[in-house]
């Protein structure tokens, strides 16, 4: 996107003006509407059955996306019979439509009441960060509740830059960032996003960064994610390794009373300015850490998605010109 074309939402996107509208685009957009007013309308309890009951009609239903999360499975967890690997399958499923449900929901509350459903764990981390003055990089993946996450982190610790790639249609795009902006967030498109994140961290914000996307870029580095080599944003690292910003890895977890538990993990230590594989450790660093939570929580984690594919070419040197292309549109 053209810098000259760019317009800054308060509070929302930083993106185009907006593209043009069909008649799919319309309907969609109703009928998250009128999900949302149902959602927001039930206790929390009929909400998240519902949530379930959407992730398995997804299962059911979605053929496609069910083969890709059952060979990722496979791939990864082959000492696991298949009985074992269809059943996280299906609570991946369940997860997603209860998280989708929960957003909705979430967002509907007073500030108080949101507080009130969360407890974080490590918020020193992030406190003692931005006391340095130079920002925080949060690194997660499509794992837990991250968008929860990033709302009660507008309102505990105080407003961040959530990066995010724009929904194919403008008007749920619109939606989300309403969402997302609620707590006073700003979202930055992560295509061509580079520039607002470094003024973000030029200001001593927290921008969170998604890292378990396949990318299609040459500032891809490939880095082992599950015992195979996954192209892999070089964002987080070239940004580190620029600022001098901390790299917090955070993550999102459900309790049993209804709650969600937000943790901060310890800064990653930075690689020395004499390292020549700077990038590539720091970035294999941010990977291992969010394998150590989706090894021990594989329900909670994106196994929808083509994350293991050889359609990229790497560069050893990465560049600040990073544009992460995600590879979603035929995941």
């Amino acid at each position: 996107m053209a810098e000259s074309e760019a317009v800054a939402r308060p509070g929302g996107r930083v993106s185009d003006s907006a593209p043009e509208l069909s008649r799919r685009h319309r309907v969609e957009h109703a009928a998250l509407r009128g999900v949302t007013w149902l959602v927001r309308a039930l206790p929390q309890s009929w909400g998240t059955r519902l949530g379930h009951g959407i992730g398995w009609l997804g299962y059911r239903l979605d053929a496609r996306h069910r083969k890709i999360t059952l060979d990722n499975l496979a791939a990864t967890f082959p000492e696991r019979s298949v009985q074992e690997r269809t059943r996280i399958a299906k609570q991946v499923f369940a997860h997603f439509g209860r998280k989708l449900v929960e957003l909705l929901w979430f967002t509907g509350l007073p500030a108080e009441r949101q507080l009130a459903l969360v407890e974080f764990v490590g918020e020193e981390h992030i406190e003692k960060a931005l006391q340095a003055g130079k920002g925080a990089l949060l690194v997660t993946g499509h794992f837990g509740f991250w968008e929860l996450h990033a709302l009660a982190h507008g309102l505990r610790v105080g407003p961040m830059a959530v990066v995010a790639r724009a929904l194919d249609n403008p008007l749920l795009d619109r939606m989300l960032v309403d969402l997302r902006s609620s707590t006073g967030n700003i979202v930055i498109d992560r295509k061509g996003g580079l520039r607002r994140i470094m003024r973000a961290l030029n200001a001593n914000q927290a921008v969170a960064v998604l890292i378990d996307q396949h990318i299609l870029t040459a500032d891809a580095v490939k880095v082992d994610f599950l015992g195979r080599p996954a192209a892999t944003t070089s964002a987080v690292a070239v940004l580190a390794l620029r600022t001098g910003a901390a790299v917090i890895p955070a993550f999102s977890l459900p309790l049993n009373d209804g709650r969600y538990r937000l943790i901060y993990e310890p800064p990653l230590v930075l690689p020395t300015e004499d390292n020549p594989d700077a990038v590539r450790d720091l970035t294999q660093r941010c990977t291992k850490v969010l394998e150590k939570y989706v090894r021990a929580h594989p329900e909670r984690w994106l196994w929808m998605h083509r994350r293991w594919r050889d359609d990229v070419t790497t560069t050893e040197s990465p560049s600040l010109a990073v544009d992460d292309t995600a590879g979603d549109a035929d995941a």
